[in-house]
């Protein structure tokens, strides 16, 4: 029950996010967004003692922070003011291709045929989405998406190299509260005077309390029950709700393109972050990365932590939209 919960509760975003977007500009849903998760987290945080520990690690929280949330969550709204909510959920599921592009040039592990034949696949399907089924008026939209991925595949990186020894919910607290102030002023500036439609109150908060302080609570509880490993699979089903939810609820527009696009990403996210038969060492020796559920005592042991950062590392899904 919570793989089915929690599939739909970080699939249903793209569309709240396309409601949003014809009354309210792409900051004002950020601040509404991360003030409602903030309200609701914070205390949650503070009370369990989750926050005090986050001090002397700002810097990299505050990375986190911009990477998750602050960024991709802004080029969301700017690239559904023209896209559909359902081509946005299948591009974005090109996040596990793009992470282990990354993890590969960063020399923590080498690509071994298998996972080379997913980056091919994977990335036909990006290309089958954006040649066939975009119809912007400008690349600024499939870039602003583009960019979403890219922050989504560092974020998890951050997470695992310095913050992983973490409360998970104390991150996250600090993460929408730090949002919501940078947020605030041009959130604020840009609200519009007259009043929001039922429609986008419905979506705004839905977004906040459902999208996100619930999501968050239920892949803590689901990580608890099945394991950070298996939790990971949670990637692979949002962009199919996503695609669902636009086409029965909003009318999207479904073509050929989009399951050949959508299969092609999903079958290559598998393959390019699946464990090759003989992986070939990495040139850095490879140390375990600390689960956030451990603790790390001493600053040797918080450097050696730093030093690696698998595919399965950037599969693990974090902030999801």
């Amino acid at each position: 029950m919570l793989f089915v919960a929690l599939g739909i509760i970080w699939g249903i975003p793209y569309m709240l996010i396309k409601v949003a977007v014809e009354e309210l500009s792409p900051a004002s849903i950020v601040l509404a967004r991360t003030a409602i998760g903030a309200a609701l987290l914070l205390p949650l945080a503070a009370r369990r003692g989750y926050l005090r520990p986050l001090l002397p690690h700002w810097r990299p929280l505050l990375a986190f922070t911009l990477v998750e949330v602050c960024i991709p969550w802004y080029l969301l709204g700017y690239a559904e003011q023209e896209l559909s909510s359902s081509l946005t959920g299948l591009l974005v599921a090109a996040v596990p291709l793009v992470g282990a592009v990354l993890v590969w040039a960063m020399g923590t592990e080498r690509p071994g045929g298998r996972r080379q034949a997913g980056l091919l696949v994977g990335f036909a399907g990006v290309a089958a989405l954006v040649g066939f089924d975009v119809e912007a008026s400008s690349p600024a939209p499939v870039v602003a998406v583009a960019g979403t991925a890219v922050c989504y595949a560092v974020g998890p990186i951050i997470l695992a190299r310095w913050l992983s020894h973490l409360p998970g919910l104390g991150v996250m607290a600090a993460s929408l509260t730090a949002s919501a102030v940078l947020y605030l002023p041009l959130g604020l500036a840009q609200w519009p005077g007259e009043p929001l439609s039922g429609n986008v109150w419905l979506s705004v908060i839905g977004l906040g309390v459902v999208c996100t302080v619930a999501a968050f609570l239920v892949f803590f509880a689901l990580v608890a029950e099945v394991g950070p490993s298996r939790a990971t699979v949670i990637t692979y089903v949002n962009p199919a709700v996503a695609l669902l939810l636009g086409v029965a609820v909003l009318d999207e527009r479904i073509t050929v393109f989009t399951g050949i696009g959508f299969g092609l990403i999903l079958v290559g996210s598998v393959l390019a972050t699946s464990k090759d038969k003989e992986r070939e060492p990495a040139a850095v020796p490879a140390v375990p990365v600390v689960t956030a559920t451990e603790r790390v005592s001493g600053d040797t042991a918080q450097q050696r932590e730093a030093l690696d950062v698998t595919c399965d590392d950037i599969a693990r899904p974090v902030a999801e939209p």
